[in-house]
């Protein structure tokens, strides 16, 4: 299957499940700071790590879900950089959409650029390797964060957060949340 598709049908899926959660809850992730954003994409890849080691889940949520969260924790990181911390903390759902599109398709464009002068290695990686790369993009984004965003030679968080996004579609491609069913990755994406 073609790397598009696969790429927009785990995005619909992570979209999706983004928005109806911002209609249960509204936009209460605006009151996040950037290093709790931070903070919570640790949580996540580092609970991916431990089921990889551990090979059981006791809280019933699989890896795949983990991947999602790391996703779409990436574009709220990315929203809350162009929206700042302060101002409105509620945001119409058709803006939340509005800018959940435009942070990934941002993401997507980077995401081919890479894909065109690395020819795709994603594929052949272990998902252990795509999970240990968010973390240390997590690490890096700490580090800037505790250096007030002031780096030498380095990019941004911005880029780390389009980085540990794409790990996690790849991920989750790999997983086969691309695939026709829909429900794959819940009976299958337990621990690789």
């Amino acid at each position: 299957m073609d790397t598009s598709v696969q790429y927009n049908r785990v995005i619909e899926h992570c979209q999706q499940l983004f928005i109806k959660k911002t209609a249960d809850y509204g936009t209460a992730w605006r009151i996040m700071r950037l290093p709790s954003i931070t903070d919570q994409l640790y949580i996540k890849a580092q609970r991916i790590r431990t089921l990889e080691e551990k090979k059981v889940s006791k809280v019933g949520d699989g890896v795949a879900d983990e991947y999602i969260g790391i996703v779409n924790y990436c574009v709220i990181a990315m929203m809350q950089l162009e929206l700042g911390e302060t101002g409105d903390e509620q945001l119409p759902l058709d803006t939340v959409a509005q800018r959940y599109d435009h942070a990934i398709q941002e993401t997507k464009e980077l995401m081919f650029a890479k894909n065109h002068d690395y020819g795709e290695a994603w594929r052949d990686m272990r998902l252990t390797s795509l999970t240990d790369l968010i973390l240390m993009k997590i690490h890096r984004v700490k580090q800037i964060e505790d250096n007030q965003g002031q780096t030498v030679v380095s990019e941004g968080v911005r880029a780390n957060y389009q980085d540990m996004l794409n790990y996690a579609v790849f991920a989750l491609i790999k997983l086969g949340l691309a695939t026709n069913d829909p429900l794959k990755h819940t009976a299958d994406a337990g621990i690789q």
